[in-house]
């Protein structure tokens, strides 16, 4: 894949990939907003940071952790994708990380925590207001690129704390949005 230098071409890819997987992974074709409230810099932020503190380590945090499972939907080559998804809910809202190996190196993945069990493939995204925006801070996205070694790690902060809607995180690739890899349940 391609780099884009330029901050604005970047951002514009971002969304457009953005809006086709939300399109593929279960989001509302009648939502009424799929714009981007806030700066770009909120967006990026809304997308995950691997320096954050991951879930795990959150304080006061009450964690929920699953494995990954493969989906039948997986496209093939990612057979041995294994990893771990963990959840915590904090007086500050939400963190998610998710740690995964058995990736194509240097390609870009999308993971969104989900409303269904991964017995559902996960069913619609999570999102605190249903049926509004398909976009962070409304649901919780980690976009990440695994490394040469195929593997991926992103740790994903919301103001907002999740409910028990919020049951499983799905993993696919940024450019095969209808082929989910992996799921884990909470």
């Amino acid at each position: 894949m391609r780099y884009i230098r330029h901050p604005r071409l970047r951002f514009g890819a971002l969304l457009l990939v953005l809006a086709l997987v939300l399109a593929a992974c279960g989001g509302s074709e009648d939502a009424a907003d799929t714009t981007v409230m806030g700066d770009e810099m909120d967006m990026a932020m809304n997308m995950g940071d691997p320096d954050a503190t991951p879930a795990s380590e959150v304080a006061g945090g009450e964690l929920v952790s699953g494995s990954f499972t493969l989906l039948d939907t997986r496209p093939s080559g990612y057979d041995d994708v294994t990893g771990t998804a963990e959840m915590a809910r904090h007086d500050g809202g939400t963190t998610v990380t998710i740690e995964v190996s058995g990736l194509e190196p240097g390609t870009e993945y999308i993971s969104h925590v989900h409303a269904e069990p991964c017995s559902n493939n996960g069913g619609p995204h999570y999102q605190f207001e249903v049926g509004g925006s398909e976009v962070p801070p409304n649901e919780i996205h980690l976009l990440f690129t695994a490394d040469e070694e195929g593997n991926g790690y992103m740790t994903a902060e919301n103001e907002q704390t999740v409910d028990g809607r919020a049951v499983a995180v799905v993993v696919h690739p940024v450019d095969l949005v209808d082929n989910k890899i992996a799921c884990a349940d909470f």
